[in-house]
């Protein structure tokens, strides 16, 4: 991990500032009024960095969904709900791979919040997460926008798989996760799918963004938010939801919440159980969440559900991983949530004879926050992580996914 995505002080110094230069481009691009461009070419070029750049449709129209290749949500019409198609990177065919977008525009001036899902294609309760926030949303009745994404990774989502498909010699998965700013000229296509949906959608129309995830694929997790509690308009927000952990952590430099914060946006990434399935009562918890987080901003109103502050909240500062040392069948001692200590065993593992071949425990005291769900492991998979607290932040690790 590098010392930027360690080191809380240097990241929050620059969110401070960013955020501010951020802001008065986006006040400034709204006051000239940009025209809407509905019927011009695909540019060629990105929008220049932190500013939007007016929205051009491509002139296609697909299932009756206008097709844009750029956004600006200040072009599109007040009060109303938009559905749209955002053109993204090229298949080996040559066509597109189109990604969803829904815009809820308030009939009032506000705040621009994103909300993201389908980085990763196996996770489905991150993206049924949004489509409920979306449906309680009135845009008659509100402040500023909420634009949500749902299928980021879509070649990996088609197949209900974590990465995305890289057609070069032979079929390359990547973990689109760590591809983020992207680079609209990059060497994969993933790179250039981040670099098309950062440069020309997500950036250029955020206040503040929510990247919203699951667990892996054989591999389920608590109700949790990642999120660097050092900067203060991240630390609120974490704090609005009534789930059991948060991760106090900035993870991995190349993940999109990340990309956000280092354009100057705030942004934390939910983490919403099992891949692969719709946890309805843990999603409940979410929109619950992103709804406070709407309220807390100003773009919807009524009083706030509730939050951190009615469950008892566990906060750690880094993740233990316990790694299958033989193959067999797993059997844990332990579930989600459940606090332990030092030692404790929390999982054992029987050969094919039903002998007895490793028994697993913990390191350290803290909470278990995910438990392997395939009831077979390989040496090497993880078996569980317990999110518990390092002393200080040079000494904090990254979540082990």
């Amino acid at each position: 991990m590098s010392d930027k995505s360690v080191k809380g002080i240097d990241r929050r110094d620059l969110l401070m500032a960013s955020i501010a230069t951020v802001g008065a481009a986006a006040a400034l691009a709204a006051n000239a009024g940009a025209a809407n461009a509905e019927d011009s070419a695909t540019s060629s070029s990105a929008p220049a960095a932190g500013a939007p750049s007016a929205t051009i449709y491509v002139g296609d129209v697909i299932q009756g969904k206008k097709v844009v290749s750029t956004l600006d949500v200040n072009d599109l019409e007040p009060g109303k709900k938009h559905l749209l198609y955002f053109q993204g990177v090229e298949m080996p065919t040559g066509q597109h791979w189109y990604v969803s977008v829904t815009v809820a525009k308030g009939a009032k001036p506000g705040k621009r919040g994103v909300l993201v899902s389908g980085v990763h294609g196996d996770e489905m309760s991150s993206v049924h997460t949004i489509q409920t926030v979306m449906s309680q949303l009135d845009p008659a009745q509100m402040s500023g926008t909420v634009m949500a994404v749902t299928d980021v990774s879509r070649p990996a989502m088609e197949g209900m798989q974590r990465r995305w498909p890289n057609f070069g010699r032979g079929t390359d998965l990547i973990d689109m996760n760590r591809e983020w700013p992207g680079n609209e000229n990059g060497v994969t296509a993933a790179s250039r799918q981040a670099g098309l949906l950062f440069n020309r959608l997500l950036r250029p129309n955020a206040d503040f963004a929510i990247d919203f995830h699951t667990g892996t694929t054989g591999f389920d997790v608590a109700a949790f938010n990642i999120g660097g509690m050092d900067v203060p308009e991240i630390k609120a927000m974490l704090e609005l939801y009534p789930v059991g952990q948060i991760f106090d952590n900035h993870v991995y430099p190349s993940v999109l919440h990340n990309a956000f914060i280092d354009a100057g946006i705030p942004s934390f990434c939910p983490e919403i159980g099992a891949a692969r399935v719709l946890d309805l009562e843990m999603i409940s918890l979410f929109v619950e969440g992103t709804m406070n987080v709407l309220k807390h901003h100003g773009i919807v109103a009524g009083p706030m559900g509730r939050t951190g502050k009615d469950v008892d909240v566990f906060v750690g500062n880094s993740a233990f991983p316990i790694l299958a040392t033989a193959g067999g069948l797993v059997e844990h001692l332990v579930k989600l949530n459940d606090k332990v200590e030092a030692g404790q065993k929390v999982s054992i593992q029987r050969d094919s004879f039903g002998e007895v071949v490793a028994e697993y425990a913990s390191g350290v005291a803290g909470e278990i926050s995910g438990l392997r769900s395939d009831a077979m492991s390989e040496p090497g998979n993880p078996l569980a992580f317990i999110l518990f607290n390092k002393p200080g932040p040079e000494d904090v690790g990254g979540y082990p996914e």
